[in-house]
């Protein structure tokens, strides 16, 4: 699901689902297509069994065979109890993630379990969890999920395929329009008994499919039997995960309680994680006051995503004293775009060249030394710091993807480098600026008495929509530049939940969006870019992109039959989106930056691509030394 705006990091914790691609299916040009989990002929005729796998990796073979007993970087003996504290912003109405309508609760994902966990060790694999393991048939269209006999609902009754084929089909019809580009290419899904649930598809070109739909959350349906799925609401839901919900205040805080009978404790997938009693998030409606919150003691860890706050924010007496702990842990995860970005259903927009404009204007070198310490890199490409990202000139292997579509691109795709606009950090940003105006007068507005304005006279003027005032001292350096060139841009900053309501009905001018990517980039990028989902309301596609070109390598993107087949049309996309100027790049940070009070234990390593907090625990010695009132410790 869409994670907004951890907008000062450039970093999200998790960029939505782990979107691995699934093995490398053979006998795409079969002319039958058997029901999933049946055996499809052979070159004799003889019927071929489906393969049976306890986990699927696009790259190869998975790095844990299937006798494996738990995470490699996991304590598996971690003692058991305590509480977490995290912080929320904003507010929530809702229990129900899945669909449009309502403000979900943090958290919320710990009550379900999914058929298969990713490792975040890994690139692009996953390993069996509520699904006991995996069958592919040999022509790659279908996948069979075989479900854990032990695996129960809180109240006890046992998770079956007919659940798994409910939650896909009310998830497709009812849910986020998010899951129907998801799994656009799923034909079918039936129970073929108690425990197999098999999903036919519409054709072998879709290698990620199987993990896609091994990501899946399964619900209950004998407990939705007379409910409205597509209503918000604060009834608690029955899951089948490792905590339930224990409690909460509407709007202000939620209190999970870790399961103690919870059928796949002693799963591989989940020794040595889950190590916390209670998970509580807090909600505050202002992140400032979300930091004094933890420095007085009443949330236990929070990831900083202000520069300023991590450089400057933290030197108070409990800190000093050795109370509260920080670190900044380096990951690898691909961090994606985030940026400035343009609604091009607004008219302003949709003139290449005033995108262009508007992005020579924006001075990262000056916020990187003044706002943010030095601490962040600037965004370069939609699929940072991964091999995905598009470098110099296009490769011979992105050239013959992109020749098919020469002469409906722009020339700069073939021919040149692109690179974002840099200056000398002086804040006057003169020699970008000329260009900029060069640019607008070009694409038709002219400067009349200090205001740009086109042919009728009618002013440039937008406004940047915010959900948060961290980011206001971001945009209003960027509008004071913006007015030297004679456009009247404004800050609008809204709650959370009015923000949410507002991006899914596309109703801003400019925003701070994030696009999360993975090493495996596939069907999510449709509901990033597509045109059909550039009119479907609560789609990714904030930005309004509707281009058949795009569309065209979205789909390569998604049919690559191989790891450098998906490098190279990574890569052309790359191009022709960083060359739409759609966005103006922001700046990422390749590390998490986390403050906690001095009560938990954690692995030695953290796993590759993730802040795995699951996998910490409370040492009760370290917990009983801190302070009962830890405010008097400042």
């Amino acid at each position: 699901m869409r994670r907004r705006h951890l907008i000062a990091s450039g970093l999200a914790l998790a960029t939505g689902p782990l979107l691995s691609r699934a093995w490398a299916q053979q006998g795409a040009g079969a002319a039958a297509m058997p029901a999933p989990g049946t055996a499809a002929p052979g070159a004799d005729g003889t019927p071929q069994p489906p393969r049976r796998a306890h986990a699927l990796s696009l790259l190869g073979e998975p790095a844990l065979a299937a006798d494996f007993t738990h995470w490699p970087w996991v304590n598996p003996a971690a003692p058991k109890g305590g509480r977490m504290t995290l912080t929320a912003l904003g507010s929530f109405d809702s229990f129900n993630p899945y669909i449009l309508r309502g403000a979900p609760a943090a958290g919320i994902g710990q009550i379900y379990d999914t058929l298969m966990m990713p490792s975040p060790d890994e690139a692009s694999t996953e390993y069996a969890h509520l699904a006991q393991w995996v069958e592919l048939p040999r022509d790659g269209r279908g996948v069979t999920f075989v479900l854990n006999e032990a695996a129960r609902w809180h109240d006890g009754q046992p998770v079956t395929a007919q659940d798994v084929v409910w939650t896909f089909n009310t998830l497709r019809q009812h849910g986020r329009p998010f899951f129907r580009a998801y799994w656009g290419d799923v034909a079918e899904v039936v129970a073929e008994d108690a425990r197999r649930a098999a999903f036919r598809f519409g054709n072998a070109d879709n290698r990620e499919l199987s993990q896609i739909l091994g990501q899946m959350p399964v619900l209950p349906r004998h407990w939705w039997e007379g409910r409205d799925f597509t209503q918000p609401g604060l009834t608690v839901p029955l899951g089948s995960g490792p905590y339930r919900i224990e409690g909460f205040e509407p709007g202000r805080s939620v209190t999970y309680r870790r399961v103690a009978d919870y059928w796949g404790r002693d799963l591989p997938t989940r020794r040595g994680t889950q190590n916390l009693d209670v998970m509580r998030y807090d909600y505050f409606r202002d992140a400032t006051v979300a930091l004094e919150a933890f420095k007085a003691g009443q949330i236990d860890l929070r990831v900083e995503n202000v520069a300023k706050e991590w450089a400057t924010g933290y030197d108070f007496p409990a800190a000093r004293r050795g109370l509260v702990k920080r670190e900044e842990i380096r990951h690898e995860l691909p961090t994606g775009m985030q940026g400035f970005a343009m609604n091009l259903r607004r008219p302003i927009f949709q003139d290449r060249r005033v995108r262009e404009a508007l992005g020579l204007v924006f001075d990262f070198e000056w916020m990187n030394a003044n706002l943010f310490y030095g601490s962040y890199t600037r965004t370069t490409s939609y699929f940072s710091n991964s091999e995905l990202a598009a470098t110099g000139l296009p490769s011979e292997g992105e050239l013959m993807v992109l020749s098919a579509f020469r002469g409906r691109l722009p020339e700069e795709v073939f021919t040149t480098e692109f690179r974002v606009p840099a200056s000398d950090g002086s804040n006057n940003n003169r020699e970008n600026a000329r260009r900029a105006l060069g640019l607008l007068r070009e694409a038709g507005w002219t400067v009349r008495e200090r205001r740009l304005v086109n042919d009728k006279g009618e002013p440039f003027s937008f406004e940047i929509l915010l959900n948060s005032a961290t980011f206001e001292r971001v945009a209003l350096p960027y509008i004071q530049a913006l007015q030297r060139l004679g456009i009247e841009a404004r800050v609008r900053t809204v709650d959370p939940a009015q923000y949410q309501v507002r991006m899914d009905a596309f109703d801003y001018d400019m925003t701070v969006e994030l696009f999360g990517q993975s090493l495996s980039p596939g069907n999510e990028q449709r509901d990033f870019w597509g045109s059909e989902k550039a009119r479907e309301q609560g789609s990714r596609n904030t930005l309004g992109i509707a281009d058949p070109i795009i569309d065209a390598l979205v789909e390569l993107v998604i049919a690559a039959p191989d790891r450098q087949a998906l490098i190279d049309r990574t890569r052309a996309l790359d191009r022709v989106l960083l060359w739409g100027h759609y966005v103006i790049p922001h700046w990422h940070s390749r590390s998490f930056r986390v403050a906690w009070w001095d009560k938990f234990g954690r692995p030695e390593r953290n796993p590759r691509y993730a802040l795995d907090l699951q996998s910490w625990w409370v040492e009760p010695a370290k917990d009983r030394a801190l302070p009962a009132d830890r405010n008097v410790a400042n």
